[in-house]
């Protein structure tokens, strides 16, 4: 990487740094809360209630997990989105749009820590 590219000061490195973490912790918290969602077998003490009803709760059983599953499936791939954005952090690139390399804005990076392309990016696409 050439000493005259465009990138984020050692300190912002280390404030997304710990911003990022953060999400990291909280998406894989939110990760165990939704699979142990997906694992539950809703098994609410009902078997003895009248099975008329058992087509409907397992329909929505079925449709209750395939959700829970791509829920799964987003935040962990969320999660590997912000562990990339570590390793960028590492190498100095974080930050630097993939498309223009100029900087993406400090304010898109807090809100979207992931982020590898600029609204300006973002728009030509």
């Amino acid at each position: 990487m050439a000493e005259n590219t465009v990138r984020y000061s050692d300190k912002d490195l280390t404030d997304f740094k710990d911003l990022i973490v953060k999400k990291i912790e909280k998406a894989q918290h939110d990760l165990e809360l939704i699979k142990s969602a997906y694992m539950n077998d809703h098994n609410n003490g009902t078997e003895d209630t009248s099975p008329t009803f058992k087509a409907f709760d397992e329909g929505s059983a079925v449709m209750s997990k395939e959700s829970n599953s791509a829920l799964a499936i987003r935040q962990e791939k969320f999660i590997r989105d912000l562990k990339n954005a570590l390793i960028r952090i590492e190498n100095k690139t974080y930050g630097v749009c993939r498309v223009t390399g100029k900087l993406i804005n400090k304010k898109r990076l807090e809100l979207v820590p992931h982020a590898t392309l600029s609204i300006e990016a973002k728009n030509m696409q």
